[in-house]
């Protein structure tokens, strides 16, 4: 108990995890670990999952294993593999030398089915998936036992040699457990323990045309590793029984026996979850890819902006609960905003330009002026800025007739142009179809810096940027995905999730001005577009034409932060 935090906050794992530690389980030991399946990218969720796995591990001294659960190959492939191991170790954990595979252990699994076999609790079933389900009965009503249960060991033995062996075809043929077909607990009715399928593993290749179900795969593989606690999300409870059932048959006496506990997964507003639905996105284009800014993926946050240290203080934040309850997207995005109000440059950028001529502002004249990086930390300096006598402004920040809290730039109001001068607008150009395309101005000398020696006050400060530095961009900007909080409702009223698609959550804006100092920015560099919201360098980047990502807004949507 020495090497527990102190300050971390407890929870109903850490609870349980204590009073193991008490009662002299596994020799104090804590071994925890995170096992993805490598049928897809990480996505939020997962991480909460990262997050209390590798945390628990380091609040008690222990260690947490990196495991891929790559039992089946149909889905599976190197380029998920790869992204798990990209984004863990993105967010800030180490498994050090902790990294394994399933497919490590199949040599072993088979051993241990060959096992059951013999003990006569597993059998050879010659029944198709479908007849399995039609035969499993109703939670009330026993499950119809397989003729196969009537085999004898020597035939069982030898009918699961051929299989591994290929003689049979797919489907065909599966090992089951023998367990109780009238169990309440449906998992219990002689559950599929390996099933025939010639696909070709990522890792072992042509090597086994049987494959273990998850369900026999994940409990054996956490036993193999020295696993104490196995932390999973709240679906798998009804499959504890199972897992424990697994157990019995194999756990040998001074061996650590993993613990099953589950937690509520996360459930994020305006986002889905499934990794079915979240390939279905990508498949259909209805994305750009698994790393698009608008997916829930680690990828696609790590694209649009979001940092590690937020992820994990949104992990904090949410905590560990028994039941499923939906979290609020705005939580998650207040936390990058308080990471990146710390860490985040602050630069300027017009996103949609509007002209400003200084008339009594020498032609050819070019002042710098000084501008602060982070008001939040001074270490990170100040920087200067160019400034000349044409000017862009955000559109927005001119009306040319104002309403009375209109504290902008209009026809004969003066305001603060940051970090430069008062300028006072005199009047305007307009175009032969009445659009305004250029504001007139005059601007005070005495007024350098942005502030007045007389004493006199505006109530307006705006952006800008000079014409001639400043440096053309894209910038996309990205609302939610969905239009509802829960898009997962419309499945449970028989519609489509798709149907609730945002068509809105991407808005490409190609006539963006930035600072020169943004010339050149790498991508994954986050920065504080003044007034504007928090954006990050895209990789689609190129020297000539920078490209930046919303990542969100100075304020949610109620105007909070």
């Amino acid at each position: 108990m020495e090497n527990v935090e102190k300050t971390s906050p407890t929870n109903f794992i850490k609870d349980i995890i204590d009073e193991d530690i008490r009662a002299g389980k596994n020799n104090g030991q804590v071994v925890t670990r995170f096992p993805p399946e490598p049928n897809g990218y990480l996505h939020i969720g997962h991480a909460k999952s990262i997050c209390l796995n590798f945390g628990l591990a380091k609040q008690y001294g222990g260690r947490c294993h990196l495991r891929m659960d790559d039992t089946n190959p149909e889905k599976e492939d190197v380029e998920y593999t790869d992204s798990i191991i990209n984004d863990v170790k993105w967010l800030g954990f180490d498994w050090g030398n902790h990294l394994y595979y399933a497919s490590d252990y199949f040599e072993q699994i088979y051993q241990w089915a060959v096992l059951l076999i013999k003990k006569g609790l597993a059998y050879v079933s010659e029944m198709t998936p479908d007849e399995v389900s039609a035969t499993r009965g109703t939670p009330t009503v026993p499950g119809k036992e397989d003729p196969g249960r009537k085999r004898s060991v020597a035939e069982n033995l030898d009918l699961f040699s051929r299989m591994r062996a290929g003689e049979f075809p797919d489907g065909s043929h599966v090992l089951r457990a023998r367990i109780n077909m009238a169990s309440p607990n449906m998992h219990m009715r002689d559950p599929v323990l390996y099933r025939i399928k010639r696909d070709e593993h990522h890792r072992t290749g042509n090597k086994w045309c049987i494959y273990p179900m998850y369900d026999f795969a994940h409990g054996q593989s956490d036993y193999i590793e020295g696993i104490t606690h196995s932390i999973c999300t709240l679906e798998f409870e009804v499959h504890r029984p199972l897992y424990d059932w697994f157990l019995d048959q194999i756990a040998e006496p001074g061996r650590a026996r993993p613990r099953q506990i589950e937690f509520a997964r996360l459930s994020l507003s305006y986002t889905v979850m499934s990794k079915r639905k979240l390939l279905e996105l990508v498949k259909s284009n209805y994305v750009r890819g698994w790393d698009d800014p608008r997916m829930p993926t680690i990828s696609g946050l790590r694209r649009r902006g979001y940092t590690p240290e937020s992820i994990r203080d949104f992990a904090d934040r949410i905590g560990v609960a028994k039941a499923d309850n939906m979290v609020d997207m705005a939580l998650l995005e207040h936390c990058v905003r308080e990471d990146l109000n710390r860490r985040a440059p602050r630069v300027i950028a017009v996103l949609n330009p509007l002209k400003v001529v200084i008339e009594n502002y020498p032609e050819d004249k070019t002042e710098m002026m000084e501008a602060v990086n982070n008001p939040e930390d001074e270490s990170m300096g100040k920087r200067e800025l160019p400034f000349s006598r044409v000017l862009y402004i955000e559109r927005e920040d001119f009306r040319e007739e104002a309403p009375p809290k209109f504290f902008r730039l209009a026809p004969g109001k003066e305001v603060r142009f940051k970090f430069a001068y008062y300028l006072k607008c005199t009047g305007v150009v307009k175009d032969d179809r009445g659009e305004i395309i250029e504001v007139r101005c005059t601007y005070d000398p005495a007024t350098r810096g942005g502030w007045s020696q007389d004493g006199r006050k505006v109530k307006g400060t705006i952006h800008w940027l000079s014409a001639e530095q400043a440096v053309p961009v894209e910038v996309r900007l990205y609302e939610h995905l969905f239009t509802d909080p829960n898009p997962d409702k419309p499945e449970e009223e028989g519609a489509d999730y798709k149907s609730l698609l945002n068509p809105d959550s991407l808005k490409v804006l190609d006539r963006c001005l930035v600072e020169p100092s943004l010339k050149g920015a790498k991508p994954g560099t986050s920065f504080q577009f003044e007034r504007l919201g928090y954006f990050c360098v895209d990789p689609d980047s190129t020297p000539d034409r920078p490209v930046f990502n919303r990542t969100v807004t100075l304020k949610d949507s109620k105007g909070k932060d």
